[in-house]
């Protein structure tokens, strides 16, 4: 019977297929389900043999903290020599897109507030 190994749901496309290759290239005999058409099912990697399953989580564990060190460099070193956007670079770099959800937000506030709150004169 089939063994649930890995959710999916969240994962970046990068992330997931580094970890097809490391389960293919450690002979692991797994398949692979994915959200179907609507999103609603569980997108997962699945063990065929139950047995597999320690030496899968030992290497899925490994990569998740390799992966984890690389992200956590990446950003070390790129906030070090001040490359990280800031919320402001990234209004100055798409100024329309920030009005437009300013006035979405400021458009759903009054509809949702309006009802309840009356200006009488």
């Amino acid at each position: 019977m089939p063994v649930l190994l890995y959710k999916l749901r969240g994962v970046p496309d990068d992330e997931a297929e580094e970890m097809r290759i490391l389960l293919e290239e450690n002979s692991i005999d797994f398949y692979e389900t994915n959200e179907g058409n609507w999103g609603i099912s569980m997108p997962a990697f699945w063990l065929k043999d139950k047995s597999q399953l320690a030496l899968s989580k030992n290497i899925i564990n490994e990569y998740q903290k390799e992966r984890q060190q690389k992200s956590r460099q990446e950003y070390d070193h790129l906030k070090k020599n001040n490359q990280l956007d800031s919320f402001f670079d990234s209004v100055r770099a798409n100024p329309v897109r920030f009005i437009v959800t300013i006035l979405i937000i400021a458009v759903v506030l009054y509809i949702s507030i309006a009802p309840f709150v009356s200006i009488s004169k």
